[in-house]
């Protein structure tokens, strides 16, 4: 999944990247509040971690600006600023959560993970459909209460389409949340990691083709339309 961190301090959004990335997200980073605003409101993102202090733009006029955009992303406010009524203006700006520097990076992914899940509609970390099994907080699958062997790739596709259950997510929209911008979409990769995803979740048939639409996985087995 895509995740937007805008923030100045350059050895902090390093590290805000590099902890991301090996959490299996695609980030986009921003230094300032104008870059910001362009990304938030060019791309698509599962989600936003954004400082309150920033140059340009602040943070709480990035926020506004970007919910005004009908960007409804969730976001998580960075803040230095240990006021009370500062944590509230965040919010009322049209944030989800805030958290106070200095922080521990476990605490964030955290909150980030929780926002991402909250916002598809799941108060648990642990996504199910059937006896198909998905713990976001631990990066586990199971089927039929047994371990399933996915790779890191397999592990993204099933979750994404796990947290958009009952909707056709387009290849597109897949690759934008998997890939940096200049992967060549014109590759069948996604198909092919789809294609594997049945394999290994069979009988069950969970995932179907929308024939030029996407995928969709759901509980209701129906016949795809086409193959991955």
């Amino acid at each position: 999944m895509r995740i937007l961190v805008v923030e100045d301090d350059s050895a902090l959004r390093q590290q805000l990247c590099q902890q991301l990335s090996r959490s299996g997200y695609i980030v986009d980073a921003a230094a300032d509040g104008a870059e910001g605003e362009y990304l938030g409101c060019e791309f698509e993102f599962a989600a936003a971690v954004i400082d309150l202090g920033l140059p340009k733009i602040d943070g709480l006029e990035l926020i506004g600006r970007l919910r005004r955009q009908h960007k409804t992303f969730p976001i998580l406010v960075l803040t230095a600023r240990g006021h009370w009524q500062d944590k509230v203006n965040g919010l009322e700006a049209g944030a989800d959560d805030y958290l106070a520097k200095p922080f521990e990076m476990p605490e964030l992914l955290a909150r980030l993970n929780a926002l991402i899940r909250r916002s598809a509609g799941f108060a648990s970390p642990v996504l199910a459909i059937g006896p198909l099994s998905l713990d976001t907080s631990r990066q586990q699958v199971t089927l039929n209460e047994q371990p399933l062997e996915l790779t890191a790739f397999e592990y993204r596709v099933l979750e994404y389409l796990m947290l958009n259950k009952d909707r056709i997510v387009s290849k597109n929209e897949l690759t934008d949340h998997l890939y940096a911008q200049d992967f060549d979409r014109d590759s069948n990769v996604i198909e092919v990691f789809v294609g594997r995803l049945r394999k290994k979740t069979e009988p069950l048939k969970l995932i179907r083709t929308v024939r030029g639409q996407g995928y969709v996985i759901s509980a209701i087995q129906r016949p795809s339309v086409a193959d991955a």
